[in-house]
């Protein structure tokens, strides 16, 4: 039987995955690339043969999505595996209609095929857009089961962006660990408010070796998941994150949507800030498609360092893929401006470098500049764009403290998210660790 010829379109995370757990050590498969998008700077790589495994003993070639028509034809591809998250239905039909003219199969792997059991129990936090409200929801969870006495090992979505080979398995302890580990901003962003508090976070390429590491020095796990992505560990209690200033994107997203069906508990967060109406509809939407789901409805209080900007020009930076694949026009730190009665600057008109190319590809980004950091390069040109712009305050609505990582030249007003949970949110929680036996 002729082995069956594969692509695997991906953004350096679930494309990975998918490849380890299903095709890495299938024979009846060949893995002739990976497309990469979404990222920039992580086409022209190769899958390294550590990682790939004996039946690759060269690797595979990570090539520009753009070209995946072209490259069905030329390797003789058989099936095209769709490997990354937050893309609308419409878009993943797009790429579907590629492959298929080019005479290729079109697939897409569930949870049975990729999804990895632990020993230990699991709790997934996923969400059905980027920026839906997963990090805090994740941190609140870690603080509470943390206050019960039990060590919580947190497994994040993946990001390797850097050294394959280096970043298969990774241990965030401690602050130096981003250093030593290259983290990107957007890495940062996600692990360091676990490492303020004592949590250590676990990430990388490979995820049953990272998951049989957390095993090892922990009580349980929590699958903090990435973008809407749905969770790589089999779960015994799953959470997803809907979110009403999206209404209807819960509906409309791959695989946001399966986060919403596969959910044990749905919270529909930001109620505070968003449209009754639009709670109703992501309300409805969630009991018509997952009838057995508990649906609870919360809130993310804004924790603000300073409020003294009325009248004043302010600069605001917000979390970036929340605002560039997630299609967010705003994000907490707008919120904190117009509440507070500041005079928001265009970001765009002092964008250098890779910055202004992030405002040509997401037009709807408008006066709010995305943290972006995907290369020390990209670093020193989002240092260049803050400390160019003319304004009196910077208000920095990220997960991490920019200050550790640039010099801006300003005063800066720190925002961050905090859950608010109902006492509904905690029994369920209460009920899961009920089960969990301390070491």
């Amino acid at each position: 039987m002729r082995q069956k010829r594969v692509i695997i379109m991906g953004a350096a995370g679930r494309d990975f995955h998918n490849f380890n757990t299903y095709f890495r050590h299938n024979k009846y498969y060949r893995v002739v690339a990976f497309t990469a998008a979404q990222i920039p700077d992580i086409a022209g790589r190769i899958y390294p043969p550590k990682l790939a495994g004996s039946l690759y003993p060269k690797g595979i070639p990570i090539y520009e999505e753009k070209n995946l028509g072209s490259l069905i034809k030329k390797h003789n591809i058989d099936k095209v595996v769709f490997s990354y998250s937050d893309i609308s239905h419409e878009e993943v039909m797009h790429r579907a209609s590629v492959a298929l003219a080019a005479g290729a199969d079109f697939m897409l792997l569930g949870p049975k095929s990729t999804c990895i059991k632990s020993t230990k129990p699991v709790i997934a936090v996923c969400a059905v857009r980027t920026g839906a409200g997963k990090s805090p929801t994740s941190q609140y969870i870690v603080d509470y089961l943390m206050k019960k006495g039990l060590r919580v090992g947190v497994c994040r979505h993946p990001m390797p962006y850097g050294n394959l080979e280096k970043q298969e398995v990774q241990r965030f302890a401690k602050y130096s660990d981003f250093k030593k580990q290259e983290a990107t901003i957007e890495e940062m962003e996600e692990y360091e408010p676990y490492v303020r508090k004592g949590v250590v976070v676990y990430a990388g390429v490979d995820y049953e070796k990272i998951l049989r590491l957390a095993e090892k020095e922990n009580d349980i796990i929590l699958f903090d998941g990435g973008n809407n992505d749905f969770s790589f560990y089999k779960a015994g209690l799953y959470i997803t994150i809907a979110d009403p200033h999206r209404p209807g994107h819960e509906l409309k997203y791959h695989p946001g949507e399966t986060n919403l069906r596969i959910a044990d508990v749905i919270l529909i967060g930001k109620t505070g800030t968003a449209k009754k109406e639009n709670i109703s509809l992501v309300m409805h939407n969630a009991k018509t498609a997952n009838p057995k789901a508990k649906i609870i409805k919360t809130d993310l209080r804004l924790v603000v360092s300073a409020t003294n900007i009325r009248n004043k020009k302010v600069l605001v930076i917000e979390d970036g893929p929340t605002l560039t694949h997630g299609e967010m026009r705003f994000g907490a730190g707008m919120l904190v401006a117009e509440k507070h009665g500041a005079n928001v600057i265009d970001a765009s008109k002092y964008a250098v470098g890779s910055i202004k190319e992030v405002y040509k590809k997401y037009p709807h980004l408008r006066k709010i500049l995305p943290a972006m950091g995907y290369s020390p390069k990209q670093i020193k040109e989002l240092e260049a764009t803050i400390n160019r712009a003319k304004c009196d305050f910077v208000i920095e609505a990220t997960p991490i403290d920019l200050g550790k990582l640039i010099k801006i030249n300003k005063p800066v007003i720190d925002v961050k998210y905090s859950l608010v949970a109902p006492p509904e949110f905690n029994k369920i929680i209460d009920k899961f660790a009920a089960k969990i036996k301390k070491r």
